[in-house]
């Protein structure tokens, strides 16, 4: 990391102020809406870059490296701009063009679109350590304020069990090694075994994404731990 020439000096506040970012962003979270998906939106996208560069922060990866994964977690879902079907793949085509009109460097993009087209569980692999920080953040966002429906159905598992989500935190403890995703779960709105029947295939990439970086994951629900 210590090759100026391949770092630019394109910050997350610089893509945040982008305006087709920001219009690629909301239309992406729309289409999402009408297909009746949890939010994706700005919300989402903000979350995931802030836990992104908190896991390479935490475990000691360089400032750039730190910045460039910001940058990817705000990013990483305009595919759905397109459709929803391989966004990972949409989002990385779009971002690299996006990147490179705004300055960044070939190593900068390459490290960006692989981590972004590497996201999504069917096809996805922690190729590096964007990419695996990436996952980690992606995959903890349950949380019942993605919910967009006011009522929820008891057909409906996957905003059934988003809504039961009270908490969902994200903890990386250097000295152990260890990536922990501790949620809180309503068990009268949702069993804990249906979160394992909708998202197992998650924590699976999770874990992978963890060793990638070398560390152990750690599933804990209600304060038991079930990973």
């Amino acid at each position: 990391m210590h090759d100026e020439n391949k770092y630019s000096n394109l910050m997350l506040e610089d893509v945040k102020k982008n305006p087709i970012v920001n219009s690629f962003i909301k239309a992406a979270n729309d289409n999402l809406c009408v297909m009746g998906y949890t939010e994706h939106g700005l919300r989402h996208v903000t979350l995931i870059s802030s836990i992104s560069e908190n896991i390479l922060r935490s475990l000691d990866y360089p400032k750039r490296m730190q910045e460039l994964a910001a940058i990817t977690g705000y990013v990483h879902d305009i595919g759905n701009v397109i459709n929803r079907h391989d966004h990972g793949q949409s989002a990385a085509l779009i971002v690299m063009r996006i990147l490179k009109d705004m300055g960044a460097t070939p190593d900068e993009i390459a490290l960006i679109i692989s981590a972004i087209g590497n996201h999504e569980e069917e096809v996805g692999e922690p190729v590096n350590p964007i990419a695996a920080a990436l996952i980690l953040a992606d995959k903890s966002d349950a949380h019942k304020t993605r919910v967009r429906k006011k009522s929820v159905s008891r057909d409906d598992i996957h905003n059934r069990v988003n809504y039961a989500v009270e908490r969902s935190f994200l903890n990386v403890n250097k000295g152990k090694k260890i990536i922990s995703l501790h949620l809180t779960i309503d068990t009268q709105i949702s069993q804990v075994m249906e979160y394992f029947e909708i998202f197992m295939p998650r924590m699976v990439m999770s874990r992978r994404a963890a060793n990638f970086l070398n560390c152990t994951f750690e599933l804990i629900i209600n304060k038991r731990k079930l990973l």
